[in-house]
């Protein structure tokens, strides 16, 4: 029997063969979901599905497009964003 804390989902199982040969069922938190656009819901290119401990070693650069709104709105809202922003300004 499982210890209570693997009993749920929350955790994949994973069966690994050992050097003897027998196989052995290990447990491993799941990966987030990818990173989504703010504005259109679009799956974001260029941002990392790992979990957090993972996250935090990576660099700044890793962790997310480097252009204005990276790892929050997708490129083409991005761009669209930018055009309104320059439009109210000049009214």
């Amino acid at each position: 029997m499982p210890a209570p804390r693997f009993r749920s989902r929350t955790f994949r199982r994973i069966h690994k063969k050992l050097p003897s040969g027998k196989t052995k069922l290990f447990y491993k938190r799941r990966k987030p979901k990818k990173a989504h656009c703010a504005s259109c819901g679009k799956v974001l290119h260029g941002v990392p599905r790992e979990l957090s401990y993972k996250i935090r070693t990576l660099a700044k650069t890793k962790k997310r497009p480097e252009r204005p709104y990276g790892g929050v709105l997708c490129s083409s809202c991005t761009r669209e964003f930018i055009k309104q922003k320059i439009r109210n300004e000049n009214v």
